[in-house]
């Protein structure tokens, strides 16, 4: 596949979410583009020209997408799998969760490759954008291709993996400014793959040296971000005994040039709260236990539960009673000005004082209450809390849109306000994480 045929190749995207979209479109500005998603309301959504992830402007979406299957570029959304049969080059950008005893959950990812593998010609090339352990792609990904295409591994197709580097709700580094690691199956998929995504990623591509090697790198850069945090964490609690700030010894030792900022908070979302633990079972499939990787994600599954014990020992100290009382959490997306709920550990906050018979009650503007009561089982207010007082009020999520509300008089005069992301000023906040 020269420059020439690489620039008329028709790509197939599947998965329209958070990765995916933001790369068709980027991809649909220079390349015939077929997005896909198994999610109808989904496809009707972006062809409506509206993205609920907010990774994608509205204007951003609308000036690349196509109603026409046969232009020259642009994005056009399906969700036909036949219409994937035009395409040349796939990308699987599908989520890769864990189950609920924390093992890795390929199912999205293999029911992708055998809708692809359905669909694939001599010469295609498949690429994987999905976090997984080493050896995912060619080990458990490529079977599911040969077995429902009839076609052989680097005979007939090829494979390749660039791993996402999507940061949702960061609108600083977006897909075409982050550096892309490519790799691919042979030494010419490899080079096809590199000069593709080089022709759109702005900040550049880096090519491994194998497709397992580009897996590893990427499943450690969201462990070694986990372990970071969990570390931080772990300094919290102890200088939480030690009635010291751990805000201001973070910003004291941070004016040494080499020290690393993280900061003490609740790790969710799909990727640091999930790849460690992907790292971990192929670690333990080869016999080798991880300890520090396991550690880390220990202390971080915890602090929903830390996080809630403190508040009700302040709440003890200002002489309110639990049962009944009222707190009201401000924040349930995973992280700041995203709307993404997926394994929020703000439910575990709720769940704790739930058990001290507290009544909880959620504020978060950007999360989709019906997402969240389909998922979680609670109530997701969107400005009804406002127009009540609490016994307390936890700030979970630093939402922009909270740095103007009057968090004061959503207090009862005896009321506890705790911050655990460090964003109210100190004389408004009783504690901190």
């Amino acid at each position: 596949m020269d420059a020439q045929t690489l620039e008329s190749t028709k790509i197939g995207i599947i998965g329209l979410g958070y990765v995916g979209l933001p790369l068709a479109v980027e991809f649909a500005k220079k390349y015939k583009v077929v997005g896909f998603d198994i999610n109808p309301d989904r496809v009707d959504q972006l062809k409506s020209g509206y993205d609920h992830t907010r990774e994608v402007t509205q204007q951003g979406l609308q000036e690349v997408l196509t109603f026409d299957c046969s232009t020259k570029k642009g994005l056009y959304c399906t969700s036909e799998p036949e219409l994937l049969k035009t395409c040349g080059i796939f990308i699987i950008t599908v989520p890769t969760p864990v189950d609920k005893n924390k093992r890795p959950d390929l199912s999205p990812l293999l029911q992708a490759s055998a809708l692809v593998g359905s669909n694939l010609k001599k010469g295609d090339i498949v690429v994987y954008e999905s976090t997984v352990y080493p050896g995912v792609t060619e080990d458990e990904c490529v079977p599911v291709l040969e077995k429902y295409s009839d076609l052989t591994f680097n005979v007939d197709f090829f494979a390749g993996y660039s791993p996402e580097r999507i940061n949702p709700g960061d609108k600083e580094h977006t897909v075409a400014l982050i550096k892309k690691i490519t790799s691919g199956s042979t030494e010419q998929s490899a080079e096809i793959i590199d000069r593709l995504y080089k022709s759109v990623i702005t900040a550049g591509t880096y090519k491994a040296a194998s497709i397992r090697v580009a897996e590893a790198a990427k499943v450690i850069e969201n462990s070694q971000r986990d372990i970071n945090i969990a570390f931080v964490n772990e300094l919290a609690m102890i200088f939480n005994k030690l009635g010291i700030d751990t805000q201001q010894v973070l910003d004291a030792a941070g004016t040494k040039w080499n020290f690393l900022n993280f900061k003490p908070g609740l790790v969710g979302g799909h990727c640091i709260g999930v790849d460690p633990y992907y790292l971990a079972q192929k670690a333990q499939e080869i016999g080798y236990h991880p300890e520090i990787i396991l550690a880390g994600r220990r202390v971080n599954d915890g602090m929903g539960a830390y996080v809630a014990d403190q508040l009700v020992k302040k709440m003890l100290a200002k002489g309110i009673s639990m049962a009944n009382s009222q707190v009201l959490i401000l924040g349930f997306t995973f992280k700041e000005n995203c709307p993404d709920v997926r394994n929020t550990k703000v439910i575990d906050i709720v769940t704790r004082l739930r058990e001290y018979q507290i009544q909880v009650c959620i504020h978060d503007p950007l999360a989709d209450s019906r997402q969240v009561m389909h998922e979680y089982g609670v109530i997701c207010e969107n400005g009804e809390s406002k127009e009540r007082q609490y016994d307390a009020v936890l700030l979970a999520v630093a939402h922009d849109e909270f740095e103007c509300l009057n968090i004061r008089s959503l207090c009862k005069d005896n009321a506890v306000i705790y911050d655990i992301k460090s964003m109210l000023p100190d004389s408004l906040v009783d504690a901190r994480l």
